[in-house]
């Protein structure tokens, strides 16, 4: 028998499910938040995507900022908190992390703004060695603010380095010119 609580009750859900942000979204069979906590701030998800290379799946990315944008240069430019995840798809190497990372900030930067970030990315790539060997199911989160960048390995703190300029061209890794992955690039931008 069908009451009008349970037509209620029918409806409610159906709205909750309706609406956008209060259900997590799913790439490659991994979950993605709508929405982290960092520090004092909440991020919403900016958009989410696969990395692979020779077809072989190697991450979920997933970007939370303070305001969506589908422009790179606001992403960019801001000062407000970010944070990149990346959710590993099978073992991997902290070198070969590292080597990836390293390669993006190359790509994406010039010879002065690679002057100017050395000290930090030598600090960040020893940090990530540190790892050792990355497994499948773990999580690196990158946060980024106007300090610089904090590191954290499946929700334990890692370590952080400083300088607004090194925060800025890692994350052009991702949504830089030319970036690891341009499918990538284009679901991070929410595309």
């Amino acid at each position: 028998m069908i009451t009008s609580h349970s037509v209620r009750r029918a409806a409610l859900v159906a709205a909750l499910i309706a609406v956008p942000g209060l259900h997590a979204a799913e790439v490659a069979g991994v979950r993605v938040d709508e929405k982290v906590r960092v520090g004092g701030s909440e991020l919403l998800l900016n958009g989410a995507g696969l990395r692979s290379k020779l077809f072989i799946n190697l991450y979920v990315g997933a970007l939370y900022v303070s305001q969506k944008s589908a422009q790179p240069a606001a992403l960019l430019d801001t000062a407000t908190p970010r944070r990149m995840t990346l959710r590993l798809l099978r073992d991997i190497g902290a070198d070969t992390l590292h080597g990836a990372l390293e390669d993006g900030l190359h790509n994406n930067s010039g010879p002065a703004e690679l002057a100017e970030i050395k000290v930090p990315a030598e600090q960040f790539g020893a940090m990530l060695k540190g790892f050792g060997k990355l497994k499948e199911g773990d999580t690196v989160a990158i946060d980024f603010s106007a300090e610089g960048v904090s590191v954290s390995l499946n929700g334990e703190m890692r370590g952080k380095v400083a300088g607004p300029a090194f925060a800025k061209a890692l994350l052009k890794v991702w949504l830089g010119d030319k970036p690891a992955d341009a499918s990538l690039k284009k679901a991070l931008l929410g595309n």
